[in-house]
């Protein structure tokens, strides 16, 4: 209810603008215990051998330094996942690069990983007193040539190995220039081999095994999918997450902003994430988990990607439209099925 009267404020603002504030008005709630932390009955799902509380996460990119993790579990999630990192800060594509386009419930941004690098994010994590289950979602350089790209993902995984509770590989933002080709069967291979083999030596090192993630884009061919789906298996992936940003306007090219680039999000995208999910669960046969992320903008959305084959969901978008009770609504609903199937 005070989302529905502060939203249209909000939607006055400069769209980065308005996210900024947001996220600083809601770490002044939580240092000053106005925000009180929502609670939803539920019985923990088991996914990557971590006991999630609840189903539903926040996704990647609305915290991308972790500056605001506490605050962002207190509306409910039941897990949070900041980033996408890079090995070194970078101050990401120029402004105006976020644009709303509230006609289609749609956002487009052409962000560029904007981020204070991962040393500085791992203080934020340690200082944000958060228990909870925390994805770190990584990155390269916007700077860093294709062929050392690997280089990257391994310097951070090395980084929050032991600050994250899984960590997600990014290889499908429209807003780095030829990071889709990572999804690419050779140069996907490569990645995927480097990052297990770094898995497997830090988790003996370390004496803790941390998962990892691949988070794939919702423009790929069948074929493609395929592929993907046959390597994440050979390599033993931890998870999958479908999907990212779609580079496609179906829907919203006559609309205001509706051809800006940049990677577009919210309810044009939700179709076109639950057909990779299907698709991906008919090759991936519960061997390997799958995490629905891309146009839920309301509780039934995240059901139809559980149907598809999800085990968990991811919420950004729609929070930005329906606010926290997005999260309440979609979480009391899966929990309440599984408690029935149960």
């Amino acid at each position: 209810m005070m989302y529905n009267l502060l939203r249209p404020l909000l939607f006055l603002l400069d769209p980065e603008t308005a996210h900024t504030v947001t996220l600083d008005t809601l770490n002044l709630l939580k240092r000053a215990g106005l925000l009180p932390d929502r609670t939803i009955d539920c019985t923990p799902v088991r996914v990557m051998e971590l006991d999630f509380p609840n189903p539903v996460g926040l996704a990647a990119g609305l915290d991308k330094n972790g500056t605001c993790i506490s605050a962002l579990a207190s509306l409910g999630f039941g897990f949070i996942e900041v980033g996408t990192i890079t090995p070194r800060p970078q101050v990401g594509n120029p402004r105006p690069r976020l644009f709303r386009i509230p006609q289609a419930e749609a956002i487009i941004n052409r962000m560029g990983f904007n981020n204070v690098g991962v040393d500085k994010l791992i203080e934020n994590v340690q200082q944000s007193g958060y228990h909870g289950i925390l994805g770190i979602n990584i990155g390269k350089n916007a700077d860093t040539p294709l062929q050392n790209a690997v280089d990257d993902y391994l310097i951070c995984l090395r980084k929050v190995y032991l600050h994250a509770s899984y960590v997600t590989v990014n290889i499908s933002s429209p807003n780095t220039q030829q990071l889709r080709q990572l999804q690419n069967e050779t140069e996907l291979e490569h990645l995927l081999g480097a990052l297990k083999a770094e898995q497997t030596r830090l988790s003996d090192l370390h004496g803790r095994y941390t998962p990892l993630a691949i988070k794939i884009a919702p423009d790929l061919e069948s074929e493609q999918i395929t592929v993907i789906a046959s390597l994440l298996l050979k390599h033993r992936m931890d998870a999958v997450i479908a999907t990212n940003t779609t580079t496609a306007r179906e829907g919203v090219e006559h609309l205001p902003h509706g051809n800006e680039k940049g990677g577009l999000s919210g309810a044009p995208l939700t179709e076109r994430s639950t057909t990779v999910i299907r698709q991906l669960a008919n090759h991936l046969q519960h061997a390997i988990p799958i995490i629905g992320a891309g146009g839920i903008m309301s509780a039934r959305d995240a059901q139809l990607k559980i149907e598809a084959g999800a085990s968990l969901v991811q919420i950004y978008s729609g929070l930005i439209y329906r606010g926290p009770d997005l999260v309440t609504e979609t979480a009391s609903l899966l929990c309440s099925r599984t408690a029935h199937a149960g």
